[in-house]
């Protein structure tokens, strides 16, 4: 059968529907099913949180005895493994489906092509391919971490109509209104991580955190690139690291000063820090983890550690420290700001800060703050699928730079910085070659354009 119209437009609903639980199915992608029966949807499901049930059995078990002859359509290609749960392609030949729509192949080696060919060898009619570019996006993070072995990053910026990203000494400027930031907490609530570098971290103090009502349980592990363990223990991260997870970067120079100072060798990357679905687990005691793909779980190499060198080319700028700005070394008490934010200078005066960190519930990791490309593989075997760098000028360029960013999320609005302001690492004249431009939305007066790179 050829794909008609009306297989988009229900590929279309699956696909919405798919983008319910971005960021809270742990190291599963969130995929969206329909059940279709003589044109009418009998059953529909998104993979629950957690990362289980998968969306197939439950649009399935809502359909019943309606999924007898009927049309499937599912973003992602169904399982054909036994893992936990049995496969997805074995419940839609039990069911009786005549047909299965697909948007996306899995690319893991263990499932591509399989659970297609589990569907046709039962007599099941199988399309794929339908409404692939969008079906792509919707698993970006997913499909980020299967094939490159890192999350996805999206890099968000806003632009002052002068050029800048905020004020030198002033912490947080607000630049956008209030439409277009609650555009970003949307962003924030369907990401996996959050990270800032520590010059951010110490000036403007944020949470990090979704605000939204409602939403606040979908906030993102926030990551702060900290290489001296400088972030201020009376910052607002440190005073909610038990709510919501917060992880320090560090050089590894610091980890063989505590090793010194313990006698005990130090460990880089521990897997300490809790999973986007382990966090949502804790929030809704009836869901529960899982892999939906079978290599989900084995993504990614651990990273190797090298040693740090300085960003070349990164001076820092206001708003974004670099490991020897004097904002490390000075204990920083202006107005809105956290109080600290001195680097440790000796073993014994690291191992105090360490310990005081972890006590409160900041998860400490050591590999190359300033090296995202052992980052980044180290992440995504934690589970990490989805990052947004938003803070600040230094830690976007680092990014940019390395070539690691693969969506740009540009707000620019009309608001003029003047004399003092921090210059953006780029605007919309300057975007990087490779990206293309998506899309352009108004929120307010504040001006979104979008632009990605192809998976």
């Amino acid at each position: 059968m050829s794909v008609t119209p009306d297989d988009e437009g229900f590929m279309a609903a699956a696909i919405r529907l798919s983008r319910q639980h971005l960021g809270r199915t742990a190291t599963n992608p969130s995929v969206g099913c329909l059940i279709v029966k003589d044109g009418v949807i009998v059953g529909q499901a998104v993979t629950a949180l957690g990362g289980r049930p998968h969306a197939e059995p439950q649009a399935l078990a809502e359909a019943g005895q309606l999924a007898r002859g009927a049309t499937a359509y599912v973003t992602l290609e169904p399982c054909s493994h036994h893992g936990k749960t049995p496969p997805c392609a074995e419940a839609l030949i039990a069911y009786g489906v005549a047909r299965v729509v697909i948007s996306v192949t899995d690319p893991d080696p263990r499932v591509s092509g399989r659970g297609i060919t589990m569907l046709r060898d039962a007599g099941i009619e199988v399309d794929a391919g339908v409404l692939e570019a969008e079906g792509r996006r919707s698993l970006a993070g997913y499909l980020t971490r299967q094939t490159k072995n890192r999350p996805y990053v999206t890099l968000k910026l806003a632009v002052s109509a002068d050029g800048m990203i905020g004020r030198q000494g002033e912490g947080q400027v607000a630049i956008t209104g209030p439409e277009a930031r609650a555009e970003v907490q949307a962003l924030r609530a369907e990401t996996d991580a959050i990270l800032v570098g520590i010059g951010t971290a110490i000036s403007d103090d944020p949470l990090l955190t979704v605000r939204t009502p409602g939403l606040e349980a979908q906030s993102p592990i926030r990551i702060v690139l900290d290489p001296s363990l400088a972030l201020p223990l009376t910052s607002k991260l440190v005073a909610t690291a038990r709510e919501v997870p917060v992880i320090l970067v560090a050089s590894e120079n610091v980890s063989h000063l505590a090793a010194d100072a313990e006698g005990i060798p130090p460990s880089v990357l521990p897997d300490i820090f809790p999973t986007r679905g382990e966090i949502d687990k804790e929030h809704d005691q009836n869901s529960q983890a899982d892999s939906s793909s079978p290599a989900t779980e084995d993504v990614g190499q651990a990273a190797i550690p090298q040693p740090i060198s300085p960003l070349v080319g990164g001076e820092a700028r206001a708003g974004e420290a670099g490991p020897t700005d004097p904002a490390d070394r000075l204990e920083l008490r202006t107005p809105g700001r956290a109080e600290g934010g001195t680097t440790p200078t000796d073993a014994a005066d690291l191992d105090s800060r360490r310990a005081v960190l972890v006590a409160a519930g900041v998860e400490i990791v050591y590999c190359n703050p300033y090296h995202p490309e052992v980052l980044l593989p180290a992440l995504a075997t934690r589970g990490i699928s989805s990052l947004l760098v938003e803070g600040g000028a230094k830690t976007a360029r680092l990014f940019l730079e390395a070539g690691l960013v693969d969506r740009i999320e540009l707000y620019q609005a009309p608001v003029v910085i003047g004399e003092g302001g921090i210059e953006s690492p780029l605007d919309a004249t300057d975007i990087p070659s490779g990206f293309t431009h998506m899309g352009t939305q108004m929120f307010g007066v504040d001006r979104l354009d979008e632009y990605e790179r192809g998976l």
